[in-house]
């Protein structure tokens, strides 16, 4: 084997090309087992970005069943899941384009089963005695908000649905017991999200589907209730984080009791509709992934216990469980496994990779194994983060320098990041640069006063973790504190601006579909998130001076490095004007400044042919800012005075 070459970091030719980030994987989500049958969609950027539903029959034929140009995509609270539902070989799914529910059966062709009249549908139950669809509406008719429900849709005929419970500003997870005799679901109102604070709730359901003696079971304005289920005896388990942690819980005779108490979550936020972290092997046992220390476990739990057996694998993110025919089906990935499909048989523990969301494999050479850390961060606290140092089994770094060190931080930003292998991270750690994927205060997985110390400090807490983070690697000897950059999407980019204008840490910076100016944001976006700020900078207007303060576009006179900056044209979450507004700043006051925009973009990148413009162009970025050759050829980018 030869010996690696000495080169510059950052300079470094790797087989993780933009291309193989941008249209080698699919990406994997609603898992759903209809007898014997397996479904799932498959979110597809070499067809822009179209989801569709795949179905994997007993004897292992796969087929895709969303016939083009269907795409089974829904808007309602902007970020969609519970895109569609099937029952005995009939699905309802909501159609991207006009958001109109469709019933579609093996063979068929998908029939309307709502009119085109501003109607959004998410997150249903199909009942095949009562031949309803139970789900959630979002009413676009009016002016102002929408008007969120729980509606019934008949599956003959077409129709609007008709309500059976509103009055909130949200609702969701309505779940049928297994007789079809009771429901439950989630519901909770401004300034809260769902992981502030939820109430659930449980009636009986008549034949013609409507409700009666509903009763609120547990929650309130904070307490977070995540995933109500109904076992199949009847009795409705659920998660909360009453106790600082999301734990498992059910109601039973009318008391709520805890099922198995631990410091750890077994939930997670309800960005999107359909999560599943849980579901019955039977009665007395319970299949469960749970978060510790930011990473996840399988396991099992005695429902009459509440004994918790670890259920041994290799992955370290573990979601979308379903449970039936003696197995059980979860979407799970590690640090050297992509995202798949993956059926755990049940009495023996045996693994079956069902599908991978990318078949090409990259030489374990050229893969960074990240490493959990832990470092000192505000008011004596501590933070966490994946730290990836550079990998690539044809080149080492000279003896006297450090490599580059791009810091991450995600979106959300309730959210959290984690070890699953991304080559979206590899590709950066390939080329010799070090990353660092942050989970700062805020963060999920940690438990609930973790999450909540981004409570009033949105662009305080974020940004001193990520500063800490890069300055803990530096003083380590880990990086080269003279080329730190960061990067990040959405509210990720949000944290990146403040790091740029608030702190000289970073001497490059690179935002997605980034958040330049709060009162913009409190003003111009969608309803779910239109109060999100309530929690995490304060109410609007009354603390109109706080927005200002947190606001980089305020400020950018303190700007003193390089930026490039990415948009979609059609984002209703983080619209355009974000972006031109720091843009004309940063052009202003002479700095280094590239913008590129995307048509038929909206919050995120799916067509792959943007996805690899976006690597190519921000690669590209870097290396004219901190000085190094590259050995790829890639396209060039417009940037201005550099």
């Amino acid at each position: 084997m030869a010996r690696p070459k000495i080169a510059p970091y950052g300079s470094w030719k790797s087989p993780i090309a933009a291309d193989l980030v941008a249209g080698g994987e699919v990406g994997l989500e609603q898992v759903r087992l209809d007898g014997g049958d397996i479904y799932w969609i498959e979110r597809r950027s070499q067809e822009g970005g179209r989801k569709v539903i795949v179905r994997r029959t007993v004897d292992g034929q796969v087929s895709d069943v969303t016939p083009v140009p269907f795409n089974a995509r829904t808007r309602v609270h902007e970020y969609g899941g519970g895109d569609y539902a099937v029952s005995k070989g009939a699905i309802v799914f909501s159609n991207f384009a006009d958001q109109r529910l469709y019933v579609q059966s093996s063979g068929s062709q998908p029939r309307p089963l709502t009119p085109a009249v501003g109607l959004r549908y998410a997150d249903g139950q199909i009942d095949c005695c009562r031949n309803l669809f139970f789900c959630v509406r979002e009413d676009h008719r009016g002016q102002g908000e929408a008007i969120n429900a729980l509606v019934s849709v008949k599956l003959d005929g077409e129709n609007a649905g008709t309500v059976l419970v509103c009055g909130n500003d949200f609702y969701s997870t309505p779940r049928l017991s297994t007789d079809g005799s009771q429901m439950a679901w989630l519901t909770w109102n401004h300034p809260n999200m769902p992981w502030d604070g939820t109430e659930l709730w449980a009636g009986k359901l008549k034949e013609d589907g409507s409700l009666s003696e509903t009763v609120q079971v547990a929650g309130g304005a904070r307490e977070s209730i995540f995933q109500p289920e109904w076992s199949p005896g009847g009795t409705l388990y659920f998660v909360s984080d009453r106790s600082g942690w999301w734990n498992l819980y059910r109601w039973k005779g009318n008391r709520v009791e805890a099922v198995c108490p631990m410091d750890a979550e077994f939930g997670e936020p309800q960005w999107v509709f359909g999560g599943s972290l849980y579901d019955f092997e039977s009665e007395e046992r319970i299949i469960c992934s749970y978060s510790k220390d930011g990473q996840w476990q399988l396991a099992g739990i005695d429902t009459t216990t509440g004994a918790l057996t670890r259920i041994a694998t290799s992955y370290t993110a573990i979601s979308r469980i379903q449970t039936g025919e003696g197995r059980a089906l979860l979407i799970a990935s590690s640090s050297t496994e992509p995202a798949c499909i993956v059926s755990l048989a049940l009495t023996t523990h045996d693994l079956d990779v069902l599908r991978r969301s990318r078949e090409i494999h990259v030489d374990s050479g050229y893969v960074s194994a990240p490493r959990p850390i832990e470092f000192p961060t505000g008011k004596d606290q501590t933070a966490y983060g994946f730290f990836y140092p550079p990998q690539n089994v044809d080149f080492v770094g000279p003896a006297d320098e450090r490599p580059p060190l791009l810091v991450m931080s995600h979106g959300g930003p309730t959210s959290a990041t984690s070890m699953s292998l991304r080559y979206a991270i590899q590709y950066w750690a390939s080329r010799g640069i070090a990353v660092l994927d942050v989970n700062y205060g805020g963060s999920s997985g940690y438990g609930r006063a973790y999450r909540e110390r981004l409570n009033g400090q949105w662009g305080i807490v974020d940004v001193e973790d990520c500063v800490n983070g890069a300055a803990y690697l530096v003083q380590r000897g880990e990086v080269d504190g003279n080329r730190l950059a960061i990067r990040g999407g959405s509210a990720g980019g949000y944290t990146t601006l403040c790091a740029l204008t608030f702190r000289d840490t970073f001497r490059a910076g690179a935002s997605h579909y980034g958040i330049s100016d709060l009162e913009a944001l409190a003003k111009d976006t969608h309803k779910f998130e239109s109060r999100y700020l309530d929690k995490l900078i304060g109410p609007y207007p009354q603390r109109r001076d706080v927005y200002v303060e947190r606001s980089p576009i305020h400020f950018t006179d303190r700007l003193a490095c390089p930026m490039i900056l990415f948009q979609g044209l059609e984002d209703k979450v983080v619209p355009p004007n974000q972006a031109e507004k720091m843009v004309e700043a940063v052009r202003a006051k002479g700095l280094p400044v590239a913008y590129l925009t995307f048509e038929g973009e909206q919050h995120g990148f799916r067509k792959a042919e943007n996805i690899k413009r976006v690597l190519e162009a921000e690669l590209y970025f870097y290396s004219k800012v901190f000085r190094f050759e590259l050995m790829d050829s890639i396209e060039t980018v417009s940037i201005e005075n550099l």
